[in-house]
């Protein structure tokens, strides 16, 4: 069984990309397969991705942008048991699913590439 890490998910999820979702059930699958491994423990798993997304939270509140910091969003569902408990809620967690979901607006007054 795959013991993971709050690093190995955060990279996970970086790798997710915007626009898709995932559950937590398929991380736990893909990354127990990469491991070569029969399955991920889903109590560490919860673990883990809860101080993921807090550590994102709390870096987001302290300015940092949706691009800079591990989209959790894309994993975490509004039905999840995990969404109840993060400290923005499941509120919070549509706003941030809302926000990743918009356009993106072309930057102004550069020169095409």
């Amino acid at each position: 069984m795959l013991i993971s890490s709050p690093a190995d998910i955060a990279e996970y999820l970086a790798k997710i990309p915007r626009g898709e979702r995932r559950t937590i059930a398929r991380m736990r699958s893909d990354m127990a397969r990469r491991a070569s491994a029969d399955a991920m423990c889903p109590v560490t798993t919860a673990i883990y991705l809860r101080i993921v997304a807090e550590v994102a939270l709390a870096d987001l509140g302290a300015g940092k942008d949706l691009a800079e910091v591990p989209p959790f969003w894309r994993l975490v569902g509004a039905g999840d048991k995990l969404a109840k408990k993060l400290s923005c809620g499941t509120d919070g967690l549509a706003h941030l699913t809302a926000l990743d979901a918009a356009p993106v607006a072309p930057d102004e007054g550069l020169e095409p590439a």
